[in-house]
């Protein structure tokens, strides 16, 4: 099996999962407020969609620029075999879904937009994912330093961990992203992921390695701080 590592932008989708609100600080308290957004994006609600199906093409999927290109119809039934797969496996190289015509995700998911969102999955796929039961369970500072260490395994790995980070019960932030590469310095250890919700920009979510803590910093959906993570779409009940 040939081993790569995942590759940003070229293993992400061109387009963005969007939020159904709009956030912001409360200048007075601090805290992170939200107002539902009227009319309500096209596509939203599908981060652990597009993050698991990233991972789907990164695992199953092989991109062949060379090759002719297809038609809307066969390229819609692959895509449908791909997210079929399963995301907690690797196919050999031999076994894997062509897609003739692309040299990688990201043009092709630029070229077909439409028909990406139309076959990856609903949004209730992001609320059914089964190790959501992890995150109503609280995590201790031990329990955060396991889980970094086993990111940092897939990490070097090359198997594209999907990673949920999220505050319970607050649900300030419940989210998915994709780690690709670490950056390791004394204090800290630097996860880089590929963000659904803003694709063309690396995320780094930090571990601060003597609070035994993530964070993230702010941005359009997030006020930034402290955040629980652990690796899904890995095992039994994850």
């Amino acid at each position: 099996m040939i081993r790569r590592a995942f590759r940003h932008p070229a293993d992400t989708f061109a387009f963005k999962n969007d939020t159904l609100w709009s956030y912001s600080r409360d200048p007075v308290t601090g805290r992170q407020v939200h107002l539902r957004r009227d009319p309500p994006p096209e596509y939203h609600l599908r981060c652990f969609v597009m993050a698991r199906s990233a991972k789907q093409f990164f695992a199953h999927a092989r991109f062949d620029s060379s090759a002719a290109p297809l038609s809307p119809a066969e390229y819609a039934r692959r895509l449908q075999q791909v997210v079929r797969r399963n995301p907690r496996s690797q196919s050999p190289e031999a076994e894997r879904i062509q897609f003739p015509g692309f040299p990688d995700l990201r043009r092709f998911s630029a070229a077909f937009p439409d028909l990406c969102r139309a076959e990856l999955g609903g949004a209730w796929q992001s609320y059914v994912q089964r190790g959501h039961w992890r995150m109503i369970f609280p995590y201790t500072r031990g329990g955060q330093l396991r889980e970094a260490k086993r990111l940092r395994t897939s990490v070097e790995a090359d198997r594209a961990p999907v990673v949920h980070v999220f505050r319970f019960p607050a649900l300030t932030i419940n989210h998915a992203l994709v780690a690709f590469a670490l950056e390791e310095f004394r204090t800290e250890w630097r996860f880089l992921t590929y963000d659904p919700n803003v694709p063309d920009e690396v995320l780094p979510l930090v571990f601060r390695r003597q609070e035994r803590q993530f964070s993230l910093p702010p941005n359009l959906y997030f006020i930034g701080g402290r955040v629980e993570a652990y690796e899904v779409y890995c095992g039994f009940l994850r």
